[in-house]
């Protein structure tokens, strides 16, 4: 049987590879964008370059956007509202998660159905193993293009809030930006002193890998299970003893003349959890500081 169509808005990295990974699948595949031009390697390889958005709307029930934002969206479709009858937008775009909520509204408002999702690998890797997408919205109807969802990664489907697809998504960028700088700021301080980033790199993996450890006393697993049962046992080492140690980071940063911000923030994070009476609590305690933003 021959696949089901798709049509792909936006062809900036993320969007052009993934129509090129569909179009690889033996996919039928619609392709529009806003410079025209970008479609030219697509329609090579034989993909149909809508000449309008309501023509690439009307090539497929599932459309697939990848834009700079959801702004773009509106940009795109917003002069063609009466061709989104009946169509499943699957947008994979950034934006907030309340963004993402009033586009849901936007959508259904003109009779279609909004995917969002968070891709979260960078495109060279879209379609290959270890890619997945968390979606929010309607399971049964990711379950309807899960086939043709399933070439670009694993569909993992996490709520009807099409909100939450976003929030996961920033959560995991969050944390990858935030770990990866941190290690640049541990290469920028050794590097006062002479010491080469490939000199640090085996240590900073073993940190990284006891933060991810399976086990029960991997770091990020007792964090876990802290935050979820809402108890941070100081024992021997007590949140007001690293909040001193962050001290000693931004004092030893200052010395070797390179940026502070990054762990002063850190710092005063720590100090305004322990303000806040957490001081003989464990690190986990910190949670605490970050849902109450500082006035």
């Amino acid at each position: 049987m021959s696949k089901s169509p798709v049509t792909v808005i936006g062809l900036g990295p993320m969007g052009a590879k993934m129509a090129a990974v569909f179009l690889e699948n033996g996919r039928p595949t619609t392709v529009w964008n806003r410079t025209a031009a970008k479609a030219a390697p697509l329609v090579d390889k034989g993909a149909t370059l809508a000449a309008t958005p309501a023509d690439a709307l009307a090539a497929s029930e599932l459309v697939v956007i990848s834009q700079t934002d959801y702004k773009a969206m509106y940009d795109s479709l917003g002069g063609e509202t009466h061709a989104l009858k009946g169509r499943v937008l699957a947008n994979l775009s950034s934006g907030s998660p309340d963004e993402l909520r009033r586009a849901g509204e936007w959508a259904s408002g003109h009779g279609a159905e909004l995917l969002t999702g968070g891709i979260m690998v960078p495109p060279p890797a879209i379609g290959k193993p270890g890619s997945y997408v968390f979606y929010s919205g309607q399971e049964t109807t990711l379950d309807r293009h899960r086939e043709t969802l399933r070439e670009l990664g694993d569909t993992t489907f996490i709520g009807t809030d099409v909100g939450l697809s976003m929030l996961y998504y920033q959560a995991q960028l969050y944390l990858f930006w935030s770990t990866l700088t941190a290690y640049m700021h541990g290469l920028a301080l050794l590097g006062t002193a002479g010491v080469s980033a490939e000199q640090f790199h085996p240590f900073a993996t073993m940190s990284i890998a006891s933060l991810a450890e399976q086990g029960p006393m991997g770091y990020m697993r007792v964090i876990t299970d802290e935050v979820d049962s809402g108890l941070s046992p100081g024992d021997a080492n007590t949140l007001l003893m690293q909040a001193i140690g962050a001290d000693h980071i931004v004092e030893a940063s200052r010395e070797a003349g390179i940026d502070t911000r990054g762990p002063a923030a850190l710092k005063d994070l720590f100090w305004r959890a322990v303000n806040m009476g957490h001081g003989g609590n464990g690190l986990s305690s910190v949670i605490e500081a970050i849902r109450t933003p500082a006035p």
